[in-house]
């Protein structure tokens, strides 16, 4: 059976960390400022954790 290829798209955009979590930047951050708060572009900023109910579908996506 052949190994399973990495989705690039998917490589490109998150990051598998030591613990089998995955990181990736917020989404809503690349136009239309004006309409959010300052708290919201603030915690908008760096990166944030994938909720464990996408983890199983993306690992597959990051299979290496």
């Amino acid at each position: 059976m052949p190994k399973q290829k990495t989705n690039r798209a998917a490589a490109k955009r998150f990051k598998k960390t030591a613990n089998g979590g995955i990181k990736s930047a917020h989404a809503y951050t690349s136009h239309r400022f004006h309409g959010k708060t300052k708290k919201q572009r603030r915690q908008l900023r760096g990166t944030h954790m994938m909720d464990h109910t996408n983890l199983k579908t993306y690992k597959k996506l990051l299979a290496k």
